[in-house]
């Protein structure tokens, strides 16, 4: 658990603006750990206030509804509008992979610690992950950035096909596909691409994350690995129904690939979420990196594995508060089983309750629809101190009918 300290809070009170707030639904609870700590939380979203969930609602200082969070020029305003209200702005997040551009900029627009523009394009595009792999010294498939067929036609001579087309900037596998020839990429690219994309090479492998959280100093305070059953791009365009699960254990030569890729971020008071692919052969590739908390209920996950409060240690870290000695050790395996609507399963949801028992820890029958696609429209979180047993559970909630 946390270590505790002498104080309650930060001694002067932090005023904090947290963008979209609701979203992902289960980040409520970074906002009350937050306010735990005398933080003042202001909050920009695209929910009206009524609609937020009370434990939200009521950990809020103020709450500024805007109808849409990509107009930059709503949040400016609604920034200093806060700010004329409550005074400096200590610190301004979301948390989310949507949201890093435009709070890199009100950020630098409202001189906020933290991570500005000119970082976001380094450390968010595809292209520049690679370079900082490459800094790191971590594996990564050779990648070029694209404008036409004749661009990824060049990449294929060099290492071969298949290739994988990807938006330089993108989140999961949207907008991802594979080319095996050719005469594929004259079809995929016969309409211009509607924004940068690169081209890499396609790795056959499984994917491994490597998932933390950096103290100020960019000390990694906490960390943990996950195991995908399939690629997402694979689940996505096939529809397969995914599964991914918390490893006891981070494999030694992950660790130190994934600490050198950390360092090389260069990191200050956030989480990280490292994807690598493990070959055949047992090495590991980078994949990419992404300066969030692990997507879906990754967090609740982390919390049923290891027995802790990841929200209650983000919100230390964030606000400066002496985190202590902080212990953990992960003591089950935890696993995401999605089920997909409209797809018969040979095992109802009664059946599930009664076999799993106390291993299911949590149950969400709708997921929110943007999830659909890669994590299911409805999951399951189970434990087992072994994986055997965990992987069984994933075979009754998947089987078919």
């Amino acid at each position: 658990m946390v270590a505790g300290h002498g104080g309650t809070g930060p001694r002067q009170p932090m005023n904090f603006v947290f963008i979209s707030p609701h979203f992902p639904p289960q980040y409520f609870h970074f906002i009350t750990a937050l306010r735990e700590r005398g933080v003042n939380v202001v909050a920009i979203g695209d929910a009206p206030f009524d609609a937020l969930r009370q434990e939200l609602r009521e950990s809020l200082r103020e709450y500024f509804f805007t109808p849409s969070l990509h107009q930059y020029d709503a949040l400016l305003r609604a920034t200093g509008y806060l700010t004329w209200r409550h005074g400096r702005i200590h610190r301004i997040e979301s948390l989310n992979e949507s949201w890093l551009e435009v709070e890199a900029r009100l950020r630098e627009d409202f001189q906020v610690p933290g991570l500005f523009p000119s970082d976001i394009q380094r450390l968010r595009t595809k292209s520049g992950m690679a370079s900082v792999f490459q800094q790191a010294g971590v594996p990564h498939p050779e990648l070029e950035v694209v404008k036409d067929a004749a661009q990824v036609k060049a990449l294929a001579r060099r290492v071969g096909y298949p290739l994988v087309l990807k938006p330089d900037v993108g989140v999961g596998a949207a907008h991802t596909f594979k080319v095996s020839s050719d005469a594929e990429v004259d079809q995929a690219l016969a309409v211009p691409l509607p924004t940068p994309y690169v081209a890499q090479a396609f790795v056959k492998g499984t994917i491994v994350t490597y998932d933390g959280l950096v103290d100020h100093e960019g000390h990694i305070l906490f960390s943990l690995s996950h195991e995908y059953s399939d690629g997402v791009m694979e689940v996505v365009t096939e529809k397969r129904d995914i599964s991914f699960w918390s490893l006891k254990e981070i494999p030694p030569a992950l660790d130190v690939l994934g600490r050198q890729a950390v360092a090389a971020l260069g990191l200050r008071a956030r989480w990280f979420h490292l994807e690598f692919f493990r070959l055949p052969d047992g090495r590991f590739v980078a994949l990419e990196a992404n300066l969030r908390p692990p997507g879906g209920f990754m967090t609740d996950m982390m919390n049923y594995a290891c027995e802790i409060d990841v929200y209650r240690l983000w919100a230390r870290v964030a606000t400066g508060d002496p985190v202590g000695t902080f212990r953990y050790t992960p003591k089950f395996h935890v696993s995401h089983i999605a089920r997909r609507a409209g797809r018969a399963y040979r095992h109802s949801h009664e059946e599930v309750v009664r076999k799993l028992g106390p291993s299911l820890v949590l149950h969400n029958p709708a997921l929110p629809s943007v999830y659909h696609a890669a994590m299911g429209s409805e999951m399951y979180l189970a434990r087992h101190v072994e994986l055997d047993a965990l992987r069984e559970d994933i075979r009754f909630i998947q089987t078919p009918a």
